[in-house]
């Protein structure tokens, strides 16, 4: 009886951790997957109640998890966004600009009278 404590323990401490550190290692997809996963057991009645409560706290951090690589993907495109419009900035002659502008107004001046 002694061996199969310790290999359910072992089991129970794994299981422990392995959420931990594979909510960190879990990408979008496979967050997504589970979540989708869990409503449709869910769903189709599949989940013993004495489980519903770890299901739901494994999709309660699932989303947040989602949410927090979504912001993370938000603010990486906007960084590199900034960047690329400050690198056009630089590029750009500023003569051509005021050019440009000139150019612009005299034609809306022409068409005003």
């Amino acid at each position: 009886m002694a061996k199969p404590k310790r290999g359910t323990k072992e089991q129970s401490d794994g299981d422990t951790a392995s959420p931990q550190r594979a909510a960190k290692e879990v990408s979008y997809g496979e967050a997504s997957s589970r979540l989708e996963e869990i409503l449709q057991n869910i769903e189709e009645g599949e989940v013993d109640i004495d489980a519903l409560s770890a299901l739901v706290k494994e999709a309660a951090d699932l989303v947040t998890l989602c949410r927090q690589k979504i912001h993370a993907a938000e603010v990486q495109v906007q960084t590199i966004t900034e960047q690329l419009e400050r690198e056009a900035l630089v590029t750009t002659t500023p003569g051509e600009d005021e050019e440009a502008e000139d150019d612009e107004d005299d034609e809306d001046d022409e068409d005003d009278e």
